[in-house]
């Protein structure tokens, strides 16, 4: 299916400023068809031929549907609809067509001109579902009421209001909570859901007739941060989201000016309880730092039995067991500083090419080593926590095998090489020493080194090990593993 991009540019003499319009339309649409109990239709004027194409349609929530069918990407040539035609060319909204049956049912057309920089640069049709019409409650008209400002403003450009939309989750809908104000922030009407809420937080009156600023200040926990700017905010003079904590109870409030006419008739205030959605994060924020303080310990007692066994080493002289303890002490470091990474991030990833990076350098300082050691090549991004610890653990063998049985004390270079393709890793350790020797049997021939690494490899990582002769001299070292489920940075 076309998307509102591909179908405005290919279609359309929009200019990126208007496709953009656009894009901020569609974001807060969801709202006036809820407020509508309409569907929408945002038709765009073609060019180079006159006529209209469709590049976005809406539901509602709150009511039926009365377009069954998908129109995104219809075509329809100019006079084909006077109605598009009346509202692109007057520049207003136009109601006066009759309604006309869809499959037995009688649907209400309207459109809305959409202004932007001066000129009309879209048509949003309104269609509303009669059959569902009946004697509308005190909370429909609020609706309708609300919905025919936010058309008027749409039709003057100014709305939608730019820069508001909530990163976090809980923004407010129709359907949470409605509060309309009069100009002077006055409650004029709360739907049932929005008193629901606004008890929760400690409301013992009535909130028909009490200022929302005051009193939301009022009912606030932490009354400080809550200036007299955001409390004339929360009357209704300026367009923003906020939320509010209170003892028992955290609300998200939207709050949208109304103007008719070039005046201020009062604000929309969308209202929604997000306690136990902020309770949730909190809990989860506790989890992590949970999480990340354990990395941390794990990783100080791995760096205190690094210590002992190196302790240790010094009191040996019997060279094969100091050589023991050394690869034991690297093998634990390695560990050490996979914990070390996981404890500074959110996450539960590692940063591998940091990792890698830091293998480097440690293999660089292996003793009476006189390889060089190069840098890696290409990104390998974040690996999922539980593979970084036996990968990392694989490459510092890698490493140190190609260090110090590969170019076996001379002169030479070492460096890692990695690509990455979707859900597969491969990681290379190359050198340009000797190669390997005639006749090796990576099985039973290798060193307990290679054994750990092939274990780790086969079992752990659900991957592969392959030992080749590198052209020109030397070895490679490849490693291939699945690492699902995790971008590659």
């Amino acid at each position: 299916m076309s998307t509102l991009d591909d179908l405005v540019r290919s279609r359309t003499a929009l200019s990126d400023t208007e496709r953009l319009r656009l894009h901020e339309l569609t974001r807060d649409w969801q709202l006036l068809a809820d407020l509508s109990f309409a569907d929408l239709v945002l038709w765009v004027p073609t060019w180079p031929v006159a006529g209209f194409v469709a590049v976005a349609q809406m539901r509602p929530a709150t009511g039926p549907t009365a377009l069954h069918d998908d129109l995104v990407g219809v075509v329809v040539p100019g006079g084909r609809r006077p109605q598009l035609d009346r509202a692109l060319a007057e520049g207003r909204i136009c109601r006066e067509r009759d309604p006309e049956w869809r499959d037995d049912v009688p649907v209400r057309e309207e459109t809305i001109p959409i202004s932007f920089g001066g000129r009309i640069i879209a048509v949003v049709a309104r269609h509303t579902n009669l059959a569902a019409v009946r004697t509308p409650s005190r909370l429909e008209l609020t609706y309708l009421q609300c919905a025919d400002d936010l058309a008027r403003m749409m039709a003057d450009g100014r709305f939608p209001f730019p820069g508001t939309t909530m990163g976090r989750r809980g923004a407010p809908r129709v359907g949470d909570g409605l509060i309309r104000l009069d100009p002077d922030g006055v409650v004029g009407y709360a739907s049932p859901n929005a008193v629901s809420a606004y008890r929760r937080m400690g409301l013992a009156t009535d909130l028909v007739g009490a200022h929302l600023g005051r009193t939301t200040r009022e009912l606030a926990l932490n009354r400080a941060p809550l200036d007299e700017g955001l409390t004339v905010v929360l009357g209704g003079r300026a367009a923003r989201r906020v939320e509010v904590e209170g003892s028992d109870a955290a609300l998200s409030l939207r709050i949208m000016p109304l103007e008719r006419d070039g005046e201020r008739v009062g604000a929309l205030v969308l209202v929604r309880d997000v306690t136990e959605i902020r309770r949730s994060e909190h809990e989860l924020l506790t989890k992590d730092a949970t999480i990340r303080e354990i990395h941390h310990r794990v990783k100080n007692n791995l760096q205190t039995v690094a210590a002992l066994l190196r302790l240790q080493a010094r009191r040996l002289t019997e060279p094969a067991a100091r050589e023991a303890l050394a690869e034991a002490v690297r093998r634990v470091a390695s560990i050490a500083l996979v914990h070390e990474t996981l404890s500074r991030t959110l996450e539960e990833t590692a940063d591998f090419d940091e990792i890698v990076d830091r293998l480097l350098a440690m293999a660089a300082e292996t003793p009476g080593s006189a390889a060089v050691v190069g840098a890696r090549e290409a990104s390998i991004g974040l690996v999922p926590g539980e593979l970084a610890t036996p990968l990392a653990l694989a490459l510092s063998e890698l490493l140190h095998n190609a260090v110090e049985h590969g170019l076996a004390g001379r002169g030479g270079r070492v460096g890692v090489r990695a690509t990455r393709e979707g859900d597969r890793l491969s990681i290379e350790v190359l050198d340009d020493g000797a190669g390997l020797p005639e006749g090796f049997d990576p099985v039973s021939g290798a060193s307990l080194g290679l054994q750990i690494v092939r274990a780790l490899v086969e079992h752990e990582l659900r991957g592969s090990l392959h030992l080749l002769d590198r052209p020109g001299g030397g070895t490679v070292a490849r490693v291939c593993v699945p690492v699902p489920g995790v971008p590659a940075g």
